[in-house]
């Protein structure tokens, strides 16, 4: 199993530590993993800024690079989503290489949790963690069943941090509400943005947690800096960063 790590470059370049954390989580269950260096942006900000054909270029060049690999294993879930549901518009009549990246690529936690099927971590985290889901992993990807349907309760994220004896997961109040991120929708509406970001926090809160974890960098780099700017006492870590052994610092 040959494995093409993806790091989204909003990772790359604000948090480093998240992609050596996915990288070590993978290594140490003996998996082959490989950083190609050629990787960009997967063209998510583009496209949400209706800049389409700078997305068919980095669409492109995104296929070329990561179709040789067995999978495709990132660390946040909304480029994920972009590369299966918005790269299809550039592949019209069908692609080999697309349809097998489409097909290989995954979020970490589902990657864990679908693929490998995780049943055991030796690791000790004496934490109360409140999960966030983030919309494109617990909507999109099916990382959990979404509250507004008629459906069984059930989380991947919940599952793989339940194989930490010491761990205790908070329960929220409103436990896949939206953080108010949105890519470009912090941009362009940041009171709304903030004031939801600060409805999640408060909600993790509430419900004593120490950390803040998900699958969805993203979302969590909004909320974390609301966090440090208004010195709320919550750490934020990326659920890889748990898996990998780390603590909060």
């Amino acid at each position: 199993m040959k494995i093409g790590l993806f790091v989204p470059c909003f990772v790359n370049e604000l948090y480093p530590d998240v992609a050596w954390a996915t990288l070590n989580l993978l290594q140490k269950l003996g998996l082959d993993v490989h950083y190609p260096p050629e990787q960009t942006c997967c063209g998510q900000p583009m496209a949400n800024s209706g800049c389409t054909t700078d997305v068919g270029v980095l669409a492109h060049r995104f296929v070329d690079i990561f179709s040789k690999y067995d999978y495709v294993v990132a660390p946040t879930a909304s480029c994920v989503v972009m590369v299966k549901e918005g790269y299809d518009d550039y592949f019209a009549g069908g692609n080999e290489r697309f349809e097998k990246v489409k097909n290989s690529i995954y979020e970490i936690t589902e990657f864990l949790h679908d693929v490998i099927k995780l049943d055991r971590v030796d690791i000790s985290f004496p934490y109360k963690v409140g999960v966030h889901n983030s919309c494109h992993g617990h909507r999109l990807l099916g990382l959990g069943a979404a509250s507004e349907l008629n459906i069984p309760h059930y989380s991947k994220i919940e599952n793989l941090l339940r194989l930490i004896p010491d761990i205790e997961i908070v329960q929220l109040e409103r436990y896949d509400e939206c953080c108010g991120f949105g890519g470009t929708f912090s941009v362009v509406e940041p009171d709304i943005s903030v004031a939801m970001g600060q409805d999640r926090i408060a909600d993790h809160l509430r419900s004593g947690a120490e950390v803040m974890t998900g699958a969805d960098m993203s979302c969590l780099m909004h909320m974390e800096g609301i966090i440090n700017r208004e010195g709320k006492p919550l750490k934020v870590m990326h659920i890889a960063q748990i898996l990998a052994g780390e603590r909060p610092k």
